[in-house]
């Protein structure tokens, strides 16, 4: 196996198609909506030409929720409300059809994906397709040691992108992207505080299920402590996930990147997709074009993330569950956009002032002619 040089993803990452969104924005002008009428939907449809590269843009039909599965060590120290090696059950929820992204997806008739990247359980008790990926059980304790060796954050980041290459080669058209951890929250706000050069209190915040004040203060300690031991490794963005990080955020990383090699969107879900993404971005700063942000999770450290990828959350419900579900809850927002921009007529006149546009454009190239003559 050749070695992960990850400045290969500068070159292979392209940006949208510019020209085909400028395509797709002159045909919304000739749409019978007024302009603006239809706020960020008009955005969003014309992101989509863009990435497809196609206007009109096809319709959203084959999309797919990814969730990537770890237990983390630093979730031993009570800075979760969930118990430390509990992702299993989160797991085991979403397989039976019974959490809230699952219920969500069947209502959506979208498939869901879950990868097992370091569940602390036996992989006897999950099926064989979701523990194949497994690179250990439980990542480290990111205040005290590495939370993957270096080797183990290559395979993981490897992982992310074989998934992605896969959703490509199936067709699918648009990834949900979440997780489902414990103690995922306190590995992703050291991520994000350690590349926006921010103080831990600043990051840290009540996870999926909430704290109480001395969990908080148990979790500021934690991502405290991870900072110290993030700072010296920064330049080195795998290493950044083995120390800091996890089996779970380095495949979301290669997840993402390899989508936007891909050309495939992907919809962020909450603080731990946030904080792969920023990490991606420092690897290659065109991927963010790829991503939209599904919702906004009420964490601080998502908000800082997003905030320096530029992405703007597309839902603000309050949704802190987790799992992929405040980014599926935006996947009909995205479809809908994309079915307004292939579906409206334009309008009646809109073909007599293109033309008359072009007539009055000959008209003023005459005179100016007649003029010089």
């Amino acid at each position: 196996m050749s070695a992960l040089n990850l400045d290969d993803f500068v070159d292979l990452i392209e940006r949208p198609d510019g020209s085909v969104r400028r395509d797709a924005e002159e045909r919304r002008a000739r749409l019978a909506p007024p302009a603006d009428a239809l706020g960020r939907l008009d955005e969003l449809g014309e992101w989509l030409a863009a990435a497809q590269q196609r206007v009109p843009v096809r319709p959203v039909e084959r999309p797919r929720v990814v969730l990537f599965a770890g237990d983390h060590g630093v979730a031993g120290l009570g800075v979760s409300a969930r118990p430390a090696g509990g992702a299993r059950r989160l797991v085991r929820a979403v397989l039976d059809g019974e959490s809230p992204v699952a219920i969500l997806a069947r209502r959506f008739d979208v498939p869901v994906r879950v990868i097992d990247m370091a569940l602390d359980c036996d992989p006897a008790e999950l099926p064989e397709e979701v523990t194949r990926h497994r690179v250990r059980r439980g990542s480290g304790r990111l205040d005290i040691e590495d939370a993957l060796t270096h080797e183990e954050a290559e395979q993981a980041f490897r992982t992310g992108m074989a998934i992605a290459d896969e959703e490509a080669d199936a067709g699918t058209d648009l990834l949900v992207l979440g997780d489902l951890s414990v103690g995922g929250t306190t590995a992703a706000a050291t991520l994000i505080a350690a590349l926006c050069g921010t103080d831990a209190s600043v990051v840290t915040g009540r996870g999926g299920a909430g704290i109480d004040d001395l969990a908080w203060m148990r979790k500021c300690a934690a991502i405290r402590d991870g900072l110290r031991r993030a700072r010296p490794v920064l330049g080195d963005q795998l290493q950044l996930l083995a120390t800091v990080g996890g089996a779970d955020l380095a495949a979301i990383t290669g997840f993402l990147l390899q989508s936007a090699v891909r050309r495939t969107p992907v919809i962020l879900d909450g603080v731990v997709s946030a904080a792969g993404a920023l990490v991606a971005q420092r690897v290659a700063f065109r991927a963010p074009d790829w991503w939209l942000a599904g919702q906004n999770s009420g964490e601080p450290a998502q908000e800082k993330a997003l905030d320096r990828i530029a992405l703007t959350p597309l839902l603000d419900h309050g949704v802190t569950v987790g799992e992929g579900a405040g980014a599926l809850l935006a996947l009909p927002l995205v479809q809908a956009a994309a079915a307004l921009a292939a579906e409206l007529p334009e309008r009646e006149d809109a073909g007599d002032a293109d033309a008359g546009g072009e007539q009055a454009g000959d008209t003023a190239s005459q005179e100016t002619a007649a003029g010089q003559d």
